[in-house]
């Protein structure tokens, strides 16, 4: 089959890094400018649309043609803006994302970096940005046209003829490694999710940001008048205001506050405080989120990326943030949320004290399904522990899940050798077999258990080594598969492969570990290299994007850690296994959140039908007992 490789320069008035693609080419102002190409390893050619202002019908025929190959780096941007553009719906099936193949080696998610990783002869043009921000973003709410700088629009034409080489030239790089075809089947499926949106409900989301609005300005003007000026948004002032009152502080971040209101007697400074707090919150931000992204039909898109995590190639949330939204804990949640509808301030006001944090839990609500529909939430259970016991072979743990599955107690009962039937709920043992699931499967000691709040759920600080020993003693198997997992990796490093229980593979191979799935996909670690831990031990480093500064660098890791890796892989192709499944069976998915699917479906659909789909065995996982467990709604929530 051809190969057409594809980039374009664009133009609109809505900021793509704020709204998503979908907004950005749904917006009048959005045209193509450029559009650069190349078939299979010809010339790189280009088409300038200010110019001809469309394509011409061979490429347009070709976009649409299955036996043509489409390729781009993040082609989703591609796809969706040409689709818009010649206004047609260009097919899924034969577009391949070089950005998807660069992630499933361990490589960084942006066309820059990797060419950069990979040493490339063609490397992105560096004046990209600036030409940009000239051509297709406007310049005091107008758009800069080529005749304003026809030196700056032949530098563009450039920039956009050598992003097509560079693309091309890490493809070809890569071709030892292509998409599988299982990947390649669940990227469509990803995007076919992406393009269908969700509804969101537009009068509750412009509602929960006018009362956001009235409660903060409600709430400055008390603060003002009760501290005699002070800004609420100054560390500075607010600092300075305590130490007059007699406090001695540090620092006025939120738990400083939150201690102070915890300690003081002084009514008129908890109030002070309180509206500090509630200042601080950012409940209205998602829902701000929320209206940048909507389509004019009312529906959200794009709010996943495929394989966004490239350590485990689990999906990343985009735009919203889907993965990462606030709990509901309200009990009368409808009620509350009809009254936002209705627009009624005055009387939820009334009925609650603090509506940054009512706003905050009704955020999942925002979403709703399309007339005459429901949705149906259904999500594994605890697919993790599961995991870990099927590839460990925990036996106790195992047999848990395929009777009562009642983890926490279980674990408590073996870590403390009580009978299982005298734990509770509301059992102390019960609180810390729960955090010890939590904190320690993946060679977590005690800062794991501090950082997953031990300390404030009432244990003592002197008690968490002994919780640390108790879970590795009545979990042997899981310890050892932390050894067993270092070790392969170390000796794979070296140039010694290896296969362990469950069909897991390790090797190195062109300067990469690869770490092989039950399912047959590979993780990938970019140059490794043995190294010496701060206890002496030997370990591994690799090339990689760290999590927390974002930055391509060094980054040393362990058994615990690539167990982990493991484990939220093997859990991911399970929920893959999920996806594919309802799909094939005609179900909409709208969106999913790590181990949780939400359809849009018709009212006589059964919530039970898609526990049983989501709850089959996988073929490449025998003896993986999976349960699934959900419920329908005419919004979204946390059951």
């Amino acid at each position: 089959m051809r190969t057409l490789a594809i980039d374009i320069e664009t133009y609109s008035d809505i900021d793509i890094k704020k709204a998503g693609v979908y907004a950005y080419a749904g917006s009048t102002a959005f045209t193509i400018l450029l559009f650069a190409y190349r078939y299979d390893d010809e010339e790189v050619k280009l088409i300038d649309l200010t110019e001809t202002k469309t394509l011409p019908q061979s490429i347009i025929d070709d976009l649409n043609n299955p036996n043509i190959i489409k390729t781009a780096y993040n082609a989703n941007f591609e796809r969706v803006c040409l689709s818009k553009f010649l206004n047609i719906k260009i097919p899924i099936d034969e577009w391949r994302c070089t950005a998807v193949q660069a992630s499933m080696l361990g490589l960084p998610n942006n066309l820059k970096d990797v060419a950069k990783v990979l040493n490339l002869e063609s490397q992105k043009d560096s004046k990209g940005t600036r030409l940009i921000n000239y051509f297709s973003v406007p310049y005091k709410g107008q758009r800069r046209m080529p005749s304003e700088d026809s030196v700056k629009w032949e530098e563009f034409k450039s920039y956009c003829i050598q992003d097509v080489k560079v693309e091309s030239a890490i493809r070809d790089r890569l071709s030892k490694y292509p998409i599988s075809d299982s990947e390649q089947e669940l990227y469509i499926i990803d995007q076919i999710i992406n393009d269908r949106g969700i509804k969101v409900d537009e009068v509750f989301v412009d509602n929960a940001i006018r009362f956001d609005a009235i409660h903060t300005d409600i709430c400055k003007q008390a603060f003002n008048e009760l501290t005699g000026g002070v800004n609420p948004k100054s560390s500075t002032q607010i600092k300075e205001y305590l130490i007059n009152r007699g406090l001695k502080v540090s620092n006025v971040d939120k738990s400083t506050i939150a201690d102070i209101i915890k300690d003081t007697d002084d009514k008129g400074l908890k109030q002070i405080l309180d509206l500090k707090l509630k200042l601080g919150k950012t409940s209205v931000k998602k829902y701000e989120a929320m209206k940048r992204c909507t389509c004019s039909d009312g529906r959200i898109r794009g709010l996943l990326q495929f394989y966004g995590a490239n350590r485990t190639g689990r999906w990343a949330g985009r735009l919203v943030q889907v993965h990462n939204l606030p709990q509901n804990h309200l009990d009368n949640l409808e009620d509350v949320r009809g009254l936002i509808v209705n627009g009624d301030y005055d009387l939820v006001e009334m009925l609650y004290d603090n509506i940054p944090d009512v706003l905050s839990q009704l955020i999942r609500t925002a979403f709703i399904p399309s007339e005459g529909k429901k949705f149906i939430v259904c999500d594994f259970s605890a697919i993790e522990a599961r995991v870990i016991a099927y590839l460990a072979d925990e036996k106790w743990r195992i047999e848990v899940f395929e009777t009562h599955g009642k983890i926490y107690e279980a674990s408590a009962s073996q870590m403390f050798k009580v009978p299982l039937e005298s734990i509770n709920k509301s059992s102390p043992l019960r609180q810390k077999g729960k955090i010890a699931e939590l904190a320690l499967g993946y060679g977590g000691s005690v800062g794991a258990l501090k950082q997953m709040g031990a300390i404030n759920m009432g244990l003592e600080e002197e008690e968490l080594q002994g919780l640390v020993d108790s879970w590795r003693l009545a979990n042997p198997n899981i310890t050892r598969f932390w050894r067993t997992v270092e070790k392969s990796a170390i000796n794979a490093v070296k140039g010694i492969a290896s296969i362990i229980d469950k069909g897991i593979k390790f090797k190195r191979e062109d300067g990469i570990l690869f770490i092989t799935l039950p399912s047959g996909r590979r993780l990938a670690y970019v140059k490794p290299r043995i190294v010496l831990n701060r206890f002496g031990s030997e370990s591994i480093a690799y090339e990689g994007v760290n999590g927390t500064t974002k930055v391509w660098e060094e980054i040393e890791t362990y058994g615990g850690k690539l167990v982990e890796n493991i484990v939220q892989a093997v859990a991911r192709d399970c929920l893959a296994e999920s996806i594919k499944r309802l799909h094939k069976r005609g179900y909409r998915i709208i969106f999913h959140v790590h181990d949780e699917v939400i359809l849009e479906s018709d009212k006589d659909i059964k919530v039970e039908d898609i526990e049983s789909i989501m709850a089959e065995p996988i073929k490449w996982a025998e003896g993986l007992n999976l349960s699934a467990a959900g419920f329908e709604a005419d919004f979204y929530k946390k059951d």
